[in-house]
């Protein structure tokens, strides 16, 4: 099952926009660049996105409506910055491509 990650990103960019108003602005310049991967479950999102605010970076959690197949209030996407990609790669390389 692949999960919309659109709600992550506008939530990012909306978060984004009042924490770090010039990396999005950067991010915006560039082309707004956006990469999907896969992560094993919520224990393995809750620690990266401890690790990317650790690192300074703006993370987003999609909680699920539980509308559909997944329950309510289920972990489902993680978005992560914008951010530089070498700030962003070390932490995220490890993962796969979807």
């Amino acid at each position: 099952m692949i999960i919309d990650p659109g709600h992550a990103v506008m939530g990012a960019n909306q978060d984004a926009c009042e924490e770090a108003p010039e990396a999005v602005e950067v991010w915006q310049r560039l082309g707004q660049a956006k990469i999907c991967v896969k992560i094993k479950g919520e224990e393995e999102m809750l620690s990266l996105e401890e690790e990317c605010r650790a690192a300074g970076m703006v993370t987003h959690v999609v909680c699920d409506a539980g509308h559909t197949q997944i329950a309510a209030g289920s972990m489902t996407v993680l978005a992560i910055g914008p951010a530089p990609v070498d700030v962003i790669e070390p932490l995220t390389a490890h993962l796969k491509l979807l």
